[in-house]
């Protein structure tokens, strides 16, 4: 098992943006609920623990607390915001309301020499209102903001440190390093977390659970299905059978370029099963967004039980869920998180299907799924491949889902891909930086969505009442936030302008400018 970190989340919303951090600094870390029992957490083996920021006030009635075993384990710990007052009150200092709240970019001033925060003056992200008015006894001041006196504290013999900002953010450019000399340079954590070890160790995982059994893999063509199927090729060979179901609610061309490219890829033995049919049926008149990820979560199930059937009952079935699934959908392991919406593939699947699962990537970021298909030798146009959801266009075709209004859709987002694929703002962001793109945005998701919203034009000469597009396309580099991307006035208005003349039924084209958050990358 590789050197680990324990991230103890007492409710914070970045919690998995710790983690990431924290693996960018190439250390494996799991993130638990601030009151998992004790062996859960310490069976990890942590080389020491971050405690996480959170919504409440320490000095409230049954607010979350640090556990005693984790003071009591002699490891190093960094309590961030909300976790630097639980690390104060345990130890006996205080903490009150602050006069003035501190939101948004401070400047932090270093106070002394320590191995945390290097920089003397650097810019980060603040976000509380109450203060620490009182060290515990050991602790000394490290570092200050205008509008708060202890933004930094540390016992430098014990190994406990605190901040009050938030160095996992990106608003704070020189939080990575502090993480990485917390995890790295304060706990001795060895830096081995990297695509080969995550290889390693997956396969090893793998061939543990399914030992000498056939495994299906439900493919899409998308980046995590696809990385999912090669690391159980990888682990098991022959005994993987990939399954891709053509649901009639692809992109434009995709299933056919999907099955060509996944049997030229990988090689493994792929059954293409049409069901266009079958998902339609069932989503008719179906306007709710958790309804639609249900029912099409439910029969992708179905279909695999009766291809399953066919093949001799396996067992098992890969999928590839990634850890912001795992967050948004509120699994029961992250059940103190509010549920964001329900993915088809971890809340949206059956109670009594037949499989069990096989989720390799579980527990990875998307950066980290692509480093990985990109160390098994998948093609780049398969690992960069923009990301397509589960449920398919039924989340971007906001209304009831019918044939005609999926073809409409389909045209559209074709359009939209062909300019931003002409223009050099698709793929691998290191890749497309010639002169023509420079200081535009290499967008990391960009796709239309179809409201179910009409709206008066004039074409002709002639009134119309038409659908509305939306366009939707952010930068990212985690899915966990993301901003819109500020492509040129130019490629908006060409994009628009042959949507409106190319495709019947759509008069007026909008572009999404909200960030995630507070809106998701998804309309649905």
């Amino acid at each position: 098992m590789p050197d680990s970190i324990a991230i103890l989340d007492f409710g914070s919303q970045y919690a998995q943006l710790i983690a990431r951090r924290v693996r960018e600094a190439h250390v494996y870390c799991e993130i638990f609920a601030w009151d998992t029992p004790a062996d859960k957490v310490l069976a990890l083996k942590p080389k020491g623990f971050i405690l996480s920021g959170g919504p409440r006030s320490v000095y409230e009635n049954g607010a979350p607390y640090i556990q005693k075993f984790i003071l009591d384990s002699g490891l190093p710990i960094l309590g961030i915001c909300y976790g630097m007052q639980a690390l104060t009150f345990a130890l006996g200092g205080q903490v009150n309301p602050a006069s003035e709240r501190e939101y948004g970019l401070a400047t932090i001033t270093s106070l002394t020499p320590n191995p945390l925060t290097a920089n003397i003056v650097f810019p980060a992200w603040m976000s509380h209102g109450d203060r620490i008015t009182q060290l515990p006894a050991g602790f000394i001041p490290l570092a200050k903001s205008d509008n708060s006196p202890l933004a930094a504290m540390g016992d430098l013999q014990r190994k406990y440190f605190g901040v009050q900002f938030h160095p996992e953010v990106r608003h704070t450019p020189d939080g990575a390093e502090i993480l990485r000399r917390f995890v790295v340079e304060i706990c001795g954590a060895q830096p081995d977390w990297t695509p080969a070890s995550i290889i390693e160790a997956s396969v090893t995982r793998i061939r543990t659970q399914v030992g000498n059994e056939r495994v299906l893999a439900a493919v899409s063509g998308g980046v995590d299905s696809s990385v999912a199927a090669a690391l159980v090729q990888e682990a098991i060979g022959d005994q993987l059978v990939a399954v891709f179901v053509d649901n009639g609610l692809m992109r434009q061309g995709e299933a056919e370029q999907v099955v060509a490219a996944f049997r030229k890829t990988l090689g493994a033995e792929l059954v293409a099963v049409e069901a266009a049919g079958e998902f339609l049926s069932a989503l008719r008149g179906i306007t709710d967004p958790e309804q639609k990820r249900k029912i099409v979560g439910e029969k992708f199930i179905r279909i695999f039980e009766a291809q399953a059937r066919k093949l001799g009952q396996p067992r098992f079935l890969v999928q590839g869920t990634i850890y912001p699934d795992v967050v948004e959908s509120s699994a029961p392991e992250r059940d103190k998180v509010e549920r964001i919406k329900t993915h088809h593939n971890v809340g949206g699947l059956p109670q009594d299907m037949s499989f069990e699962l096989v989720e390799p990537l579980r527990y990875l970021f998307k950066d980290e799924v692509r480093e990985v298909g990109e160390a098994l030798g998948l093609p780049p146009e398969l690992v960069w491949r923009q990301p397509f959801p589960g449920p398919g266009l039924t989340v971007r075709c906001l209304g009831e889902v019918t044939a005609e209004r999926l073809a409409r859709l389909r045209a559209a987002d074709a359009i939209l891909i062909e300019e931003l694929s002409a223009a050099g703002l698709l793929g691998k962001p290191e890749a497309l930086s010639d002169s023509s793109t420079v200081g535009q945005q290499i967008t990391s998701q960009a796709f239309v969505v179809l409201l179910p919203v009409r709206s008066v034009g004039v074409m002709g000469d002639q009134r119309t009442y038409q659908e509305a597009a939306a366009i939707r396309a952010v930068v990212t580099d985690d899915f966990m936030t993301a901003d819109w991307a500020r492509l040129p006035h130019g490629l908006l208005a060409r994009v628009a302008n042959r949507i409106v003349n190319e495709v019947p039924g759509i008069n007026r084209v909008v572009y999404d400018i909200t960030s995630k958050p507070p809106a998701t990358i998804e309309w649905e």
